[in-house]
């Protein structure tokens, strides 16, 4: 078998194979001829290069290891972690499953019976008992009674007779509001909304009262009350219509659109009572529309008619599918669909039998409670916001719930506009009744009966047979009346919720969430009359996704509560919450290990961390129970809450370190670490706390009734302040048991951990609540800030600000308040508008700075106090005048104040502060700012070591380009001051003016500033500006390394440099300059470089102060040398450009080579010099190298010597010995007579040679030796040579030739002697030398002289033997 090659990882630390330096690089070439051509001659360029190699390189394309770079992993601010924690958590509450999800095609029976009182789901809290002048009246009854309740408003009815009365149940002694003006029985009441703009704002309800002959309309006015519950009041709309031919039973409105509806016992057809503000053609204020019959038979009397057998026992209505149902006495369910305009459309009939076919295949086998003689006796419509298909609860006679669902025309479900209406509906679910409880065994019943998933469910029990009526109130509260006995009136009552947690989380997500439910039994003793909500409509979401999750609302949202009643009065039923049923565990729960079972219980049933979150809830005290008062209070108990405390800690659980993550390396340890139900509980809590404003705006902005802006906050202030105090008391928890709370313990929780693995889920766990407490902290500090901010004037707050805060504030909603940055600065820019009004408005501003820095510290710190005490300062000095001294004290003052929080310094304050300063001239108070804030925003002056390394692209670049801001801030004070000096003189009379006094004050700082930083910008400001003046007047430590820094940049810049020095009297340090760049390699033209060299030359020959003599001298060594050495480039260069023999081609080559650089001796020598036969120029190389070869200098000179002559001869030059004296007296003046080049034993030969084999009886008879006399060679030293070459003998002066030598002896002798006579100076250098002289004047005489010349030497000899004696 083979196996694939598993291929190898890199190893750590391993480098790819390196490509080797080629050592034949392109463009290398050696030297090469100067006149060189593609055959050696001269005139010719050659293109011959050698190609480079490649040898050791690899394809750019070529990757020896391709090994997958690991993500970059972003770290979160502690901040916005946890603001991520709590939207998770938030969407998490989203996904609680709709009502379609759990109550779906099938039949169920689970419930859990609690035997304990601690876990049940409701809770009889308050008995209103009806007052005694309601069984007064009652007792003169004579025709009928009907009584129901107001429960939203929290009144009660009761009509008797013709009389209809109406009582606030909570109050001890209501007084009863009566309606006794019309003489016939009443039949039915109804409470709805009205139709909007039919009524005055003020009527917020509409009382529909029928009687036996009209349906009257009475407008309600329900008011907030002093006492906490609502004033109803009852006005006369003289609405009303006839229905003599009706007995109208039941009545239902619309509480979006205001329709009412009514039915009649004596049919089966359904009205609607229509009503408007005024008449109109042929339309009464107030009628009524058959929707079912048609015309003609609605005219028809009743006493004509057979009366129909069957009649409306029920309507409700859907308003978010705008839907009407009704339930006639035979069960039929009709669905119609509510149109405008009063139209009403029936849209399904869905009778008893066809109902019951739509069960027959869920069930196995038969039931009785599905069989016949089985009546719906009651329906409850299920909104669009809690279902998608699920439209109705239709309720049996024996207890069973079936949900129906609807789907219209196109096959779709649900129906959630007035657009269109369904087509058909069907059972889609049955839930049967709970267990029986036995009457043998009561202890029995007791015991929880739980029904999970995969036990058959029970379809024959017949616990609530006889169901009278039922309701169910969202999110699924059955609230389902039994009579006890047919004989007896009186009910017991059975009530039910979904138990949202477990539906939350079930235990096994691949199996379908089923609908679980606590339920319990309640005896009235009493006959129930009627029940309504007390509470708001529940609503967890707007949409069926999360609509049910009661757990999200409980801290959010007051508990549901159902009123009952009865004829002996009123139940308060309320729903209890799963953190009152926590509370009530411990409060009522067995002690000890008993307790720890059920709270072991509770976590298998729940989870972890929903146990943490409850269990934190009940310790920060959010738990509720029924105090002996009836009263619904908050547990405070220490005990309680105590032992709330203990398990939030112990059943907190750990957090969980993902290692397969880990050895991936796609996510950063922490990252991978799983934190601990305990941290989820926090996070529930808090997300259930905020959830309501979290993403609510901040501010919603209206208008006035006279067009002005009004603001006010999107979520009313009490809740704030209940979501605050909420925090608050969890910020408490925390910081009181942080010690026991692994995460929350500190360093010292580090100790106790077992292994590397635990102490990194420590540690995320640390980061994780760290990051929720800081969020705490923050949610109550903004909360505060808010609060604060609407105790002011908001609308003159906002419209202080700019349009783009504005518009960020209308977006701003509270979760970016708390938990981002741009939130944060927002509020920091509505807290200085707050001061700044308040500032304006003559208040202190130190009462109200410290109070926004008491409630809300991180929006107004210490520092923001200091820079509104500034700003303060700096308007008093504006008020006052700023050249004044109180305003230059102020302006001081505020300097100080702003200088001590220079590191906290907003930009914009900044800026408006500097305008301020300005405008009242005081310049060098904002440049000391600028250059504090400044500093301050670096404090490890990293932008200074990023200059000095030559502003690298690194991270260092931020550093500076943050203070390059505040420098900009500082060259528009210096032009503010340039231009506020032109307007006055500097001085008058002798005397500086004040103009020129806040100049020097502004330049004082400026110089005197120890910011490096801020000199460099300053400087490359002033270049820019083209301000080179002033930079070299700059009187600073740092003007030298910054002009020194940047003459590496160019020329001008070097320039800089050394004019600087120059202009100061460094004149030591500008020749050290001017020499570097004449050896620099900016590209320079050769006389640029000598130009240079010759200012370096006469710098550095002026004295410097500081500078000692050796040194001076050693400089002008080196610059001479290197003058020299350019004069003899630059006489090369002169050369070339006029040498012939050059091609074209070749010559702008050269020229480029020489005029540039100055090139060494030796390559001028061998590359140029000698190649080109320069002879004088070679000359001149060994004088400057101090060669001192004398064969190379004599075979030089006589090339030299011969290239003259030929050159002479060859421009027919009449006298060629002319031009060669010229080319010597050159030549002797350059070289300045050195030994070395210019060695007179060699040249006077030479020369002598010369005038005697070319020049011989041409020229003058002495010129050699007057050559040598003109340059200044000494007549001793001339005497010498020609001695010595007299006596050699030597061809071409042997024998006669000889007398040529001597009558140069005697030319020179007799011209030293006339010197020496004239002036003065011992006679031939002295007598001894004279002796020497008179000897060589008589071996003339005697041997080499004739004639006249004779007769010449022995006059001087007379002469010379005289002047010695």
């Amino acid at each position: 078998m083979s196996f694939i090659q598993t291929p190898q990882r890199p190893l750590p630390g391993a480098y790819q194979q390196t490509p080797a330096f080629s050592r034949t690089q392109p463009g290398f070439s050696g030297p090469s001829a100067l006149f060189r051509s593609p055959s050696g001659g001269l005139g010719t360029t050659s293109s011959n290069a050698p190609s480079s190699s490649a040898v050791g390189q690899l394809p750019p394309s070529t990757s020896l290891v391709n090994a997958p770079a690991a993500p970059a992993v972003q770290s979160l601010k502690p901040l916005e972690r946890a603001a991520k924690t709590i939207n998770e958590t938030l969407a998490q509450e989203t996904r609680y499953p709709e009502l379609d999800a759990y109550v779906g095609q099938g039949i169920s029976s689970d419930y859990d019976i609690p035997s304990s009182p601690a876990w049940a789901p409701f809770q009889k809290t308050t008995v209103y008992n009806i007052p005694d002048r309601i069984f007064e009246q009652y007792n003169q009854a004579q025709v009928a009674t009907l009584m129901g309740l107001f429960a939203e408003l929290n009144h009660a009815w009761i009509s008797i007779d013709n009389a209809l009365y109406l009582w606030d149940y909570t109050r001890p002694n209501p007084d009863l509001v009566g309606f006794e003006e019309q003489p016939n029985s009443i039949t039915a009441v109804k409470l709805t909304k009205p139709r909007l703009g039919v009524f005055v704002p003020s009527i917020t309800h509409l009382l529909i009262v029928a009687t036996t002959a009209e349906v009257i309309l009475i407008a309600l006015s329900a008011q907030p009350s002093p006492t906490g519950g609502k004033a109803v009041s009852l006005f006369q709309t003289k609405m009303t219509v006839n229905v003599r031919a009706l007995d109208v039973t039941v009545i239902e409105g619309s509480a979006d659109t205001g329709r009412v509806f009514f039915g009649s016992s004596g049919d089966n057809d359904v009205y609607e009572l229509t009503y408007q503000q005024e008449e109109k053609w042929f339309q009464n204020r107030c009628g009524k529309i058959n929707h079912t019959t048609n015309g003609i038979a609605s005219l028809t009397p009743s006493f004509v008619m057979a009366k129909s057998t069957e009649h409306v026992v029920q309507m409700v209505v859907d308003d978010s599918r705008s839907l009407l149902y009704t339930l006639s006495s035979r069960s039929t369910i009709r669905t119609f669909h509510m149109k405008p305009n009063n139209v009403l459309e029936l849209a399904i009939s869905k009778d008893l039998s066809n109902t019951f076919s739509n069960i027959g295949h869920m069930l196995s086998r038969s039931t009785e409670l599905l069989g016949p003689g089985i009546s719906i006796v009651s329906i409850s419509p299920v909104s669009a916001r809690e279902a998608t298909k699920i439209h109705l609860m239709a309720t049996t006679s024996t207890g069973c719930r079936l949900f129906l669902s609807a789907t219209s025309s196109s096959g779709g479900w649900g129906i959630s506009d007035s657009t269109g209406a369904p087509t058909s509906m069907q059972v889609q679910h049955v839930k049967f009744p709970p267990p029986e409880l036995t009457q043998s065994s009561q202890q029995k019943a007791l015991t929880m009966v739980n029904y999970q998933s995969g036990i058959t469910v029970n379809t024959q029990s017949k616990a609530l047979n006889p169901t009278r009526t039922a309701q169910r109130f969202a999110p699924g509260h059955f609230f389902c009346f039994k009579r006890k006995n047919p004989q007896d009136y009186q009910d017991t009552l059975f009530l039910s919720a979904p138990d949202s947690g477990r539906i939350a989380r079930p235990p096994d997500g691949t199996q379908p969430t089923r609908y679980h439910e606590y339920g319990i039994w309640l005896e009235l003793d009493s006959c129930a009359e009627d029940i309504g909500l007390v509470s708001a409509p529940f609503g967890a979401a707007s949409k069926p996704a999360g609509f049910g999750n009661e757990l999200a609302v409980q801290y959010d949202k007051p508990s549901i509560e159902v009123a009952i009643l009865t004829n002996s009065g009123i139940q308060i039923i309320r729903r209890r919450r799963l953190v009152d049923i926590f509370a009530a565990i411990i409060q009522y729960g067995p002690a000890s290990d008993g307790l720890e079972t059920e709270i072991n219980k509770f976590i298998r049933q729940y989870g972890r961390g929903e146990t943490a979150a409850t269990a934190l809830a009940v310790a920060c005290g959010q738990g509720l129970d029924v105090a002996s008062d009836s009263r619904t209070a908050k547990i405070t108990d220490p005990d309680i809450t105590g032992t709330a405390r203990k398990a939030f800690i112990e059943h907190g659980g750990k957090p969980i370190l993902n290692e397969n993550i880990v050895s991936d390396q796609i996510y950063s340890v922490l990252d991978s670490v799983r934190p601990s139900p305990r941290h989820e509980g926090i996070a529930l809590y808090m997300s259930r706390i905020v959830r309501s404003i979290w993403k609510a705006p901040v501010v919603v902005e209206g208008s006035t009734p006279t067009g002005g802006l009004s603001v006010g906050c999107a979520v009313p202030l009490s809740k704030l302040r209940e979501v605050q105090a909420d925090l608050m008391k969890l910020q408490d928890f925390l910081d009181t048991n942080k010690s026991f709370i692994d995460g929350l313990a500190g360093p010292e929780s580090i100790q106790r951990v077992n292994n590397k693995q635990e102490e990194i889920a420590l540690q995320a766990e640390h980061r994780a609540l760290y990051s929720l407490v800081l969020l705490i902290s923050d949610i109550i500090e903004g909360i505060s800030f808010t609060l604060m901010l609407f105790d002011e004037r908001v609308d003159e707050i906002i419209l202080a600000l700019s349009d783009s805060s504005r518009q960020h504030l209308r977006q701003l909603n509270f979760e970016g308040l708390f938990a981002t940055d741009a939130g944060k600065e927002l509020a920091k820019d509505l807290v200085k508008a707050i001061v700044n009004r308040n500032i304006n408005n003559g208040s202190n501003v130190d009462t109200v700075a410290e109070a926004l820095r008491r409630r809300c510290g991180s929006f107004c710190s210490a520092d923001d106090v200091i820079i509104f005490k500034a700003q303060e300062q700096l308007k008093r000095a504006g008020e006052t005048g700023g050249t004044s001294d109180l305003g230059r004290n102020l302006l001081r003052e505020s300097l100080k104040l702003f200088e001590q929080v220079a590191g906290s310094l907003p930009m914009d304050i900044l800026q408006w502060v500097i305008d301020q300063y300005i405008s009242m001239s005081f310049f060098a108070g904002a440049i000391q700012l600028c250059l504090n804030v400044a500093q301050k925003t670096d404090p490890a002056n990293a932008a200074l070591s990023w200059i000095a390394e030559g502003r690298p692209d690194d991270s260092r670049k931020s550093s500076f380009e943050s203070r390059k801001q505040y420098y900009n801030l500082i060259h528009k004070i210096v032009t503010a001051v340039d231009e506020e000096s032109k307007k006055s003189p500097y001085q008058i009379d002798g005397q500086v003016t004040v103009s020129g006094q806040i100049r020097n004050e502004a330049y004082a700082v400026i110089n005197g500033s120890t910011d490096e930083v801020f000199q460099t910008d300053l400087y490359d400001w002033y270049r820019q500006q083209g301000l080179l003046d002033r930079l070299l007047e700059v009187q600073s430590d740092y003007i030298v390394s910054y002009l020194r820094r940047i003459s590496e940049e160019g020329m001008q810049q070097a320039d800089l440099l050394w004019r600087y020095y120059a202009q100061a009297g460094r004149f030591h340090n500008a020749a050290e300059v001017q020499l570097q760049l004449a050896k620099s390699e900016f590209k320079l033209t050769l006389d640029r470089r000598i130009e240079y060299l010759s200012k370096a030359r006469a710098n550095a020959s002026a004295q410097t102060p500081g500078v000692g003599r050796q040194p001076r001298q050693l400089l002008m060594h080196e610059v001479a040398e290197l003058l020299d050495v350019a004069n003899i480039q630059d006489d090369l260069l002169q050369r070339l450009r006029d040498d012939p023999r050059l091609s074209p081609e070749r010559k702008p080559e050269i020229v480029q080579q020489l005029n540039g650089k100055i090139i060494g001796l030796t390559d001028l020598y061998n590359n140029y010099a000698d190649q080109a036969s320069y002879f004088d120029i070679c000359l001149l190389i060994y004088q400057a190298a101090d060669h001192r070869n004398p064969a190379d200098v004599r075979a030089t000179w006589q090339g030299l010597l011969k290239e003259t002559h030929e050159a002479a001869i060859a421009a027919e030059v009449a006298y060629p010995w002319e031009k060669v004296i010229q080319e010597v007296r050159r030549m002797g003046k350059r070289l300045r007579l050195s030994d070395t080049t210019f060695p007179i034993p060699i040249l006077v030969p030479m020369l002598e040679k010369y005038a005697f084999e070319y020049q011989r009886d041409i020229g003058p008879q002495s010129w050699v030796v007057e050559l040598f006399l003109d340059l200044g060679v000494s007549y001793a030293s001339l005497v010498q040579v020609l001695e010595s070459m007299f006596y050699a003998d030597e061809a071409p002066f042997a024998g006669r030739n000889r007398a040529v030598l001597a009558k140069d002896l005697l030319h020179v002798i007799k011209k030293w002697f006339v010197f020496c006579r004239d002036s003065g100076k011992p006679l031939l250098g002295g007598d001894g030398q004279a002796s020497a002289v008179l000897s060589i004047l008589g071996m003339l005489q005697q041997n080499g002289l004739e004639g006249t010349e004779k007769e010449d030497c022995v006059k001087l000899r007379l002469e010379i033997d005289r002047e010695m004696r």
